[in-house]
């Protein structure tokens, strides 16, 4: 019987894809002055290549555009600390996800997030999805010091909910950090689909809308 549900954030939660592209497209508008020598849509589309889907920090990302288009009139540290700070405000959930925690919280399910990178900008974008109050444990990588696919960090989420690793369900975008090790360590394991990532053969379901999700859950064996 399944007790408990945790989440991934990013690609999972949070639309980041879609997050991003509102973002960088209104923080060239607000440094246009000091951007316009670079065309707005080779600064939005060399943003997210440089990016590699949050793989790459972004203090590395803005170095290195500044650089390529020659830019000297502003820092990178400056349009790095308006990411940390404005981000927040272009977060954008999958469509129905707070309808499905709602659900899935008065049902009586625990809920939790582990999610990889850096602490303060992680919390910031719960804040910003308006999703914190739904979830018991969040587990951010930077703070517990251990990533996912490690099984430390999912072993630590399970003993603060107080639930075995069979009486719970991971759901995430990626095949291997996600739903492999989550599977590795004895949960079950749903793929939010992502058409950038092959199909995980190890899910024990897939869902492309979080509408859903409740009804998979009660059918997982």
């Amino acid at each position: 019987m399944i007790k408990a549900i945790l989440f991934d954030l990013d690609g999972t939660l949070l639309d980041r894809e879609t997050s991003l592209q509102q973002f960088i497209t209104d923080q060239y508008e607000r440094f246009t002055p000091a951007l316009e020598s670079i065309p707005q849509q080779d600064y939005i589309s060399r943003f997210i290549e440089l990016d590699s889907r949050g793989y790459v920090w972004k203090d590395k990302v803005y170095q290195s555009l500044l650089s390529e288009f020659s830019c000297k009139k502003l820092s990178w540290q400056d349009l790095l600390q308006d990411y940390e700070t404005q981000f927040i405000y272009f977060c954008v959930p999958f469509p129905h996800l707070h309808t499905t925690l709602e659900i899935l919280k008065s049902t009586g399910y625990l809920l939790g997030i582990i999610t990889n990178g850096r602490e303060t900008f992680q919390q910031r974008t719960i804040q910003g999805l308006k999703i914190e109050r739904y979830f018991e444990v969040i587990l951010i990588s930077e703070t517990e010091g251990v990533r996912k696919p490690e099984p430390e960090i999912f072993s630590r989420a399970l003993q603060k909910l107080g639930v075995k690793a069979q009486e719970s369900v991971f759901i995430g975008d990626h095949p291997t950090v996600d739903v492999l090790a989550a599977k590795n360590l004895g949960m079950k394991a749903i793929w939010k689909r992502d058409l950038n990532w092959p199909e995980p053969v190890e899910a024990d379901a897939i869902i492309d809308d979080f509408s859903i999700l409740p009804t998979i859950i009660q059918h997982l064996p």
